[in-house]
């Protein structure tokens, strides 16, 4: 009856990111850090647990001479938010029943 939510995504940080990305296909640091309010150093900690999980891609590179990270969704990434979002309605169809 009730579905398992993803214990990544439950994490406020970590489900704007993804959910950012979801729409954006991939985003730099600085983009992400603006769009969800996240500071700095958080956002960096709650990259590598997505990173870990291999949901996002991180790719460090350069633009002239500034440090620039990209980060993309992974297809499983991109599925684990569909999923979780599933799951979600899936509740929300409990409570109007």
């Amino acid at each position: 009856m009730f579905e398992n939510l993803n214990p990544l995504l439950l994490s406020q940080p970590r489900l704007s990111i993804m959910s950012f990305l979801k729409k954006n296909q991939e985003a730099d640091f600085k983009i992400i850090k603006e769009q969800t309010g996240i500071s700095a150093g958080n956002l960096s900690i709650q990259l590598n647990n997505l990173k870990n999980a291999a949901y996002i891609e991180i790719v460090k590179q350069f633009k002239g001479n500034y440090p620039l990270t990209i980060c993309r969704i992974t297809s499983l990434g991109s599925n684990a938010v569909e999923d979780f979002f599933e799951a979600i309605k899936a509740y929300e169809q409990i409570l109007e029943n």
